[in-house]
């Protein structure tokens, strides 16, 4: 029996408060297919507030409302989206703009800071009058935080800017904003500003702030209209989802406040392991939530070697690639389970036998 566990796995294995699910329970309903959950919608008229848009539409889940955005924009098979070439649309999930939507992706290379130089975007726009051998370039997509990066913010400034050339060019500007409110916390910049140039955003519940299903997609009331029909198609239209919806709403109360919170354990986190012979963290690029650790060859462990054995110790991590693991701060972890993951992870590379007697 290990003495602690500390899930760092993501900020998606948090588990529901008693304040969620008193809410759940008592949570008023009817049917959302039909428009009339009451709950569902006190939560997407607090969200589109939020977000500075007109309406919103609570989605299951991010990748579902990514998908959703990016058809209702491009209802034209052969479409072409441009998107950063680390964008979790991109790599993780499940090239549904294309298997499900028949929507090409142009990558462009994403920075380290999550961003996409903008002359780049701009060169990967089609040339219109040669359609006969190129697709339609249509959307732009951007991904604030950036989860690739290790959670770097893209400020309002970038995202304008980003903004005025899908403009100069008659596109759309669709952000994945699975984590905005962690890059809102971040910069100090109301969550409607880093989304002021977007035509539509989502953002993910079920991540920082805690809830336990769900994402909320924002934009206009007739982007709106036409992304509920799909929601439908999709098989996303669950009907008393004022159930989850009332988690949700707990959420925006209780654990927005908390997100600086989250931010400070994890550059606290990430110096401490940076501190430790063998081991490595980009200091800088610890914006948010996520700390990626560089495993060195001098530390004598493989990233699955550091990850099995922290799992002995009670501590949850996820590998994140060759020589690499990642480690996500939540509101459920603690300065002490800050402090215990280092001490552990000082253990392992240091090969110091524990109190219990193992390595």
């Amino acid at each position: 029996m290990v003495a602690q566990r500390v899930d760092l796995r993501s900020d998606t294995v948090t588990k529901p408060t008693e304040r969620m699910r008193d809410a759940m329970a008592n949570a008023e309903v009817d049917d959302d297919v039909l428009g009339h959950d009451p709950t569902a919608a006190c939560l997407e008229r607090e969200m589109a507030k939020i977000m500075g848009k007109e309406a919103a539409l609570f989605v299951p889940s991010g990748t579902m409302a990514n998908l959703i955005c990016v058809l209702t924009h491009c209802q034209i098979r052969g479409s072409e989206v441009i998107l950063g070439d680390y964008s979790h649309i991109h790599i993780y999930e499940n090239g549904g703009i294309s298997t499900i939507g028949g929507v090409h992706p142009r990558t462009v290379k994403n920075n380290e800071d999550g961003t996409m130089d903008i002359d780049q975007i701009e060169e990967a726009i089609r040339d219109p009058s040669f359609e006969i051998c190129y697709p339609t370039t249509r959307l732009i997509c951007l991904e604030n935080s950036h989860a690739h990066s290790g959670g770097r913010c893209l400020s309002a400034e970038y995202t304008d800017k980003v903004g005025e050339l899908a403009k100069k060019y008659g596109l759309k500007l669709h952000i994945d904003g699975a984590r905005i409110f962690n890059a809102s916390a971040a910069l100090g910049v109301p969550v409607h500003r880093l989304v002021q140039a977007a035509d539509s955003v989502t953002a993910c519940l079920s991540k920082g702030l805690g809830a336990p299903v769900g994402t909320v997609i924002a934009g206009s009331k007739t982007f709106i209209a036409k992304a509920k029909i799909l929601r439908k198609t999709l098989g996303g239209g669950m009907r008393q989802v004022g159930v989850l919806c009332a988690a949700a709403l707990v959420a925006l109360e209780e654990n927005v406040g908390k997100l600086e919170g989250d931010h400070k354990k994890a550059k606290v986190l990430a110096a401490g392991i940076n501190n430790i012979k063998g081991l490595k963290v980009d200091l800088l690029s610890v914006e948010t939530n996520i700390v990626y650790v560089d495993i060195l060859k001098e530390s004598g462990v493989t990233e699955d070697e550091l990850i099995k054995n922290l799992e002995i110790h009670g501590v949850l991590a996820m590998t994140e690639g060759p020589c690499k693991i990642r480690l996500v701060i939540h509101h459920q972890i603690s300065e002490r389970d800050v402090q215990y993951t280092i001490s552990c992870i000082q253990k392992i590379v240091s090969g110091l036998p524990d109190k219990n007697g193992a390595n």
